[in-house]
């Protein structure tokens, strides 16, 4: 990987132009427009690549990809062919270290890998669709570039507060994105979701500017860590930048559903005080919940980035902490939370590769 990595634009161009060549049958599964999809496959293969040597989080990684590939279409039958084109692009650009030992040992590797991915697709085929229809019910558009949208899906869809979905969009199919749940399960089986319109973001100008009640999208499996474990007491220090307070607001409204007294303190990140699209729902939970504390930090009033705001209060050495936002901020929050007394193990975020093409 090491080898590759400098040229990694060049190995994934060659490997999906094998693919689409030697299997042209394979092309309906992918995007018309490949930009996004080739970082997709690098950032896997390099996130698969780091954690070889820590199966349990190599096999939650690989599980977790093998059930959300159904959506796509992906059988058991299209995983050899993608591997014979990967170990034909890895040998035609790391030729300075390439010979049989290697090759032997990344047939071994994506075997396995290949395995660990079927097996938990056809394990989730017994008990879950590879999709679900979801009608718009509400669009509420709350600024300039975010909607708030209400959907309907056509059959109960499981999910946790704190999780997200992938959403595909009828305008432009084959391209997936995530975005967090907004609220917790709720007894209608209504879903609600943040979106924000980026910059040539195909999925979210179109789910903000052009999706109106009465569309239908379609929704892949939930997927994300960033639960709350309930089975603990500890107090919840929440950090929400952007659309990033959807699934902190989740969090907050299962709690409060299930009665708890547990204290948390949610600081919610924006620009400008315009920004702040969704205060007034929180500052309600607030005024209904004594155990609950809001905090607006704006950036343009406050000069302070939403991570080094919570130097200022704590301490919160017996939080746990989440953190939800663009990846930016995620990496720089991690370092803050620990700078605050919050261990690694009980800082919880959405990995920052699924994020990279959150917004899109």
């Amino acid at each position: 990987m090491g080898e590759i990595g400098p040229i990694a634009d060049k190995v994934t161009s060659y490997f999906y132009a094998l693919l689409f060549v030697r299997h042209p049958e394979l092309r309906s599964l992918f995007p018309a427009a490949m930009d996004t999809q080739r970082d997709r496959l690098l950032k896997a293969l390099l996130t698969a690549a780091e954690h070889i040597d820590n199966p349990p989080v190599l096999v939650e990684y690989l599980q977790n990809l093998g059930r959300g590939h159904r959506k796509y279409g992906t059988r058991p039958e299209h995983y050899p062919a993608v591997g014979e084109c990967l170990i034909g692009a890895l040998s035609k650009y790391a030729t300075g270290i390439w010979d049989r030992e290697t090759e032997a040992a990344w047939v071994r590797a994506y075997t396995t890998m290949s395995q660990v991915m079927i097996d938990a697709a056809a394990t989730d085929e017994l008990r879950a669709p590879a999709w679900w229809h979801a009608e718009v019910v509400a669009h509420d558009l709350r600024t300039a570039d975010v909607a708030v949208l209400t959907l309907r899906p056509d059959q109960p869809y499981p999910f946790l507060a704190g999780q997200y979905a992938s959403l595909e969009t009828p305008w432009w199919p084959r391209v997936w994105r995530h975005y967090s749940f907004a609220s917790a399960p709720r007894s209608d089986g209504l879903l609600t979701f943040h979106v924000k319109a980026v910059p040539a973001g195909w999925v979210s100008n179109s789910l903000v500017h052009r999706a109106r009640p009465g569309d239908v999208v379609r929704l892949g499996p939930a997927g994300g860590s960033m639960t709350v474990d309930h089975t603990r007491d500890n107090g919840l220090l929440c950090l929400g930048g952007g659309t990033g307070i959807a699934p902190v607001k989740a969090m907050v409204e299962d709690l409060a559903e299930r009665s708890s007294r547990r204290p948390v303190e949610v600081f919610y990140g924006a620009r400008t005080d315009h920004d702040l699209y969704d205060i007034d729902t929180l500052l309600r939970l607030q005024q209904s919940h004594p155990w609950l504390t809001v905090r607006a930090v704006v950036d343009q009033r406050a000069h302070v980035q939403l991570p080094d705001a919570i130097r200022g209060y704590g301490p919160w050495t017996e939080y746990d902490a989440y953190l939800s936002g663009p990846p930016g901020m995620i990496r720089n929050g991690i370092p803050a939370l620990r700078a605050a007394g919050i261990p690694a193990h009980r800082i919880r975020h959405d990995s920052v590769e699924e994020l990279v093409v959150a917004g899109d």
